[in-house]
């Protein structure tokens, strides 16, 4: 009898994709599910976007094996943009990685750093992936809390009170999902320095800087930081490219080339339209950024009433795809409320534990969803 491999005992399979094949069977059933639980934009890519991935259809290398290191021109135009919105100086020849979005990144940092046992700090509340990516490698996780009192970011005083030593990585997220809090210099800079202190790789994971947020900020900006820190980041969210599956790895030549090492054994490079239409995405003007958030903007005022018809509380200054709210009443249950919306009202949205055990009491509603539909929501809840 063929069995398994052990680690797959590790994971679970995500709950996003458990939990929409539940959702779709409803709607094939004849349920009018409206589906707020996810963040996947769907709202279009630019039209100078599509037209330059159509384009390149007829290059002569649009259909050939292309560089484990993406086009010369695409990390060009990571580095200016890193540069223009960041200030953070990137050498496109070395310091720059695109990826097929950055969710295979995780996988390739861990693979590339993590030997069986080494420790990870993983924060809780956080994406569900560094968690499952971390036992899929054989290293051993460990979560570090994050809670409202201290605005989502990580007492690092109580952290090194613990035995950091067989600690080698450490995931952070800001603005932060699913939380929406976001951070200052001077937390990077404290998070570089225990980095240093510690002999720990920080990984920055920055792919909602641009979503209902002025104030763009990467952990690369930190003097030094490039020793003990990388950063990934994706045009899934900023310019409504999710399915195209196209993001970038930032850092120090040696790590990059680390990485690198493992990713070159992956795959065969990034489809050459996708880079093009990639390019043409990070050279788009302000312009873009101010009528995205013009939508997002609109669609969250809306969640915001629903969320007071519910009796949540959320912070109004959190930035990013989503509205974290938290349940009213003494020790909610997020489960149960969210089965009891989705059965009653035919509305599903994300319980915070599916995060992490800090985000029991909490729900995460997402901004994907059509304005319209926010506000059939709205009218349902009222009933």
């Amino acid at each position: 009898m063929i069995t398994h491999s052990k680690r797959l005992n590790t994971v679970e399979e995500y709950y996003f994709s458990k939990k929409l094949r539940e959702v779709s069977k409803m709607i094939s059933s004849g349920k009018p599910v409206i589906n707020m639980g996810i963040g996947s934009p769907d709202l279009y890519p630019s039209k100078n976007v599509i037209d330059e991935i159509k384009n390149s259809l007829s290059d002569q290398n649009a259909h050939k094996y292309q560089s484990y290191q993406g086009l010369p021109e695409f990390r060009k135009s990571i580095s200016k943009f890193y540069q223009n919105y960041f200030q953070v100086d990137l050498n496109s020849e070395n310091e720059v990685l695109p990826l097929m979005g950055s969710k295979e990144g995780i996988m390739h940092i861990s693979l590339a750093f993590l030997n069986p046992g080494d420790e990870v700090l993983i924060p809780n509340p956080g994406y569900p992936t560094y968690f499952s990516v971390t036992n899929l490698v054989e290293a051993k996780p460990r979560f570090y809390d994050l809670n409202e009192s201290n605005n989502w970011f990580p007492d690092l005083t109580e952290l090194e009170k613990s035995d950091l030593s067989k600690v080698k990585l450490m995931w952070v997220n800001y603005p932060h999902m699913p939380t929406g809090a976001s951070v200052d210099v001077n937390q990077y800079e404290e998070l570089i320095e225990f980095a240093k202190r510690n002999s720990i790789l920080i990984v920055n994971d920055n792919p909602y800087s641009f979503i209902l947020n002025n104030d763009y900020l990467s952990i690369l900006k930190v003097n030094g930081s490039k020793d003990v820190a990388m950063e990934l980041n994706s045009l899934s969210k900023s310019f409504n490219m999710s399915g195209w599956r196209v993001g970038m790895l930032v850092g120090s030549d040696l790590n990059i080339s680390r990485v690198l090492k493992v990713k070159s054994n992956m795959d065969s490079g990034i489809f050459y339209g996708i880079q093009k239409g990639a390019i043409s995405a990070l050279n788009l003007s302000d312009t873009w950024f101010e009528n995205l958030n013009e939508v997002y903007s609109k669609r969250r005022e809306l969640i915001w009433k629903i969320a007071d018809k519910l009796n949540c509380s959320y912070d109004r200054n959190s930035k990013g795809l989503f509205v974290w709210a938290k349940l009213p009443g003494k020790n909610p249950c997020a489960e149960s409320f969210i089965e009891n919306l989705l059965l009653e009202k035919n509305i599903f949205i994300a319980p915070g534990t599916i995060f992490g055990s800090n985000g029991e009491g909490y729900v995460r509603f997402s901004l994907c969803v059509d304005e319209s539909k926010i506000v059939e929501s709205l009218k349902r809840i009222d009933l």
